[in-house]
């Protein structure tokens, strides 16, 4: 069996999943991953957004997109690791709460993609000061769901 996957690797260069350490109910279904994805990140002042568990929610190859506008107005996009996206990982310096109002999801097969409208606040569903669309990308991997990647717009808000 290692014999034919290491062959599958090598020959057409496919990607082993390899299981991160995720709590099971946060990968079982669409709702339970985007829940988690968007709960991970909330909390108050001082707390730092749990980067272990948002690792356990993202497939290890994937990737982060954040679509703005340069100085000049021209479109521009950062595309980077998960690593990245979460640089040193310190404490939120202000409370941060976001949460989903709309989704709209497409499944073909494995793979799926979700327009996930949100709005963020300084309380727990408080008045926001923020709204938004997340783009994500969901890959079922026959045990379990893995955020492929993820986009949003800056300048759509």
């Amino acid at each position: 069996m290692r014999i034919a996957i290491l062959f599958g690797v090598m020959a057409f260069g496919v990607t082993p999943v390899v299981a991160q350490d995720a709590h099971p109910e946060d990968v079982s279904s669409i709702d339970a991953i985007i829940d988690a994805y968007y709960d991970l990140i909330s909390g108050p002042t001082g707390e730092a957004p749990d980067v272990d568990r948002d690792r356990s929610l993202h497939h290890p190859d994937a990737w982060v997109a954040i679509a703005d506008t340069d100085e000049g107005g021209r479109p521009t996009v950062n595309v980077m690791s998960l690593d990245d996206y979460h640089g040193d990982g310190g404490p939120r310096a202000q409370p941060f709460y976001e949460w989903e109002t709309d989704r709209v999801v497409s499944r073909s097969g494995n793979m799926v993609h979700a327009w996930s409208t949100y709005a963020s606040a300084r309380t727990p569903r408080g008045e926001p000061f923020d709204t938004g669309t997340n783009s994500i990308t969901l890959f079922w991997a026959g045990d379990r769901w893995w955020v492929m990647g993820w986009m949003f717009d800056r300048t759509a808000n």
